[in-house]
C-alpha cells in the first residue's frame, strides 16, 4: 500500500475520530471526573473495538453486522448501562478530597476496558464507515494481509493520540477546579455529559 493511499485513509479517519461524538465525549467526561486514573484500559477498549470493526470491514463481513443486529443491540445496551453507572458514581463522588479512591470499581482496568469495548462493538455502523473509506484508499479487490496490517497500524496511530490528547486536556481542565463547590459542580456536569452520551448511543438506530 502506497504512502499516499495510507495518508488518504489516515486523513479521513482522523477527521471522523476527532469530531465530537459519544466516544470522545465519554473520554473527556472520564478525564474530567478521574483525571488519568484508570484511563488506559478505558481508551484501549475504544481502540480495540475500532480495530475489530476494521478487521471485519477488511474481511468483507458487513453482512454479519446486519444479520446479528440483535446481538449488537444487547452489547450496546451493556455499554450504555456502564456509562450510566459511571455517571451515577461521578455524581455522588466525594469532593472533600481531590481524587476519588483509586480502588473504586469505576476505575478498575477490566470494567473500564469492557465498558468502552462494549460501546464500540455495540455500534455496527462503525463497520459501514470503514467499508466506505477503505475503497477511497485501496482497491478492495487487492486487499491482502499486508495491507490489512498497514491499515490496522494507521488506525491505531491515529485514534490513540486523539483519545489521549482529549483525556490530557480534560485532566488539565480538571486541575482548575480546586474548591469543593467547583469540584461538585464539575462532577455534576460531567455526570450529565456521561448520562447524555449513554442516551445518545442508546437512541441510535
Amino acid at each position: 500500500m502506497s504512502i499516499p493511499e495510507l495518508l488518504i485513509f489516515a486523513t479521513i479517519y482522523f477527521g471522523a475520530v476527532a469530531s465530537p461524538g459519544p466516544g470522545l465525549a465519554a473520554v473527556v467526561a472520564r478525564g474530567l471526573a478521574h483525571g488519568s486514573k484508570g484511563a488506559v484500559p478505558f481508551i484501549a477498549g475504544f481502540v480495540v473495538g475500532d480495530l475489530v470493526w476494521l478487521t471485519c470491514a477488511a474481511a468483507g463481513l458487513a453482512l454479519i453486522a446486519q444479520t446479528w443486529e440483535a446481538l449488537f443491540t444487547v452489547i450496546r445496551a451493556l455499554g450504555c448501562l456502564y456509562l450510566l453507572y459511571l455517571a451515577y458514581k461521578i455524581w455522588n463522588a466525594p469532593v472533600a478530597a481531590s481524587e476519588i479512591d483509586a480502588d473504586s470499581s469505576d476505575t478498575r482496568a477490566l470494567p473500564s476496558f469492557l465498558g468502552s469495548l462494549a460501546l464500540t462493538l455495540g455500534n455496527p455502523k462503525v463497520i459501514v464507515f470503514f467499508m466506505s473509506i477503505m475503497p477511497l484508499a485501496v482497491d478492495m479487490s487487492r486487499m491482502s494481509f499486508t495491507i490489512y496490517l498497514q491499515l490496522m497500524g494507521m488506525a491505531f496511530f491515529v485514534l490513540t493520540p486523539v483519545l489521549v490528547t482529549a483525556l490530557l486536556l480534560a485532566t488539565r481542565a480538571r486541575a482548575l477546579f480546586r474548591s469543593e463547590k467547583a469540584q461538585r459542580m464539575l462532577n455534576r456536569t460531567t455526570a450529565g455529559v456521561m448520562a447524555g452520551t449513554a442516551s445518545v448511543i442508546a437512541l441510535r438506530s
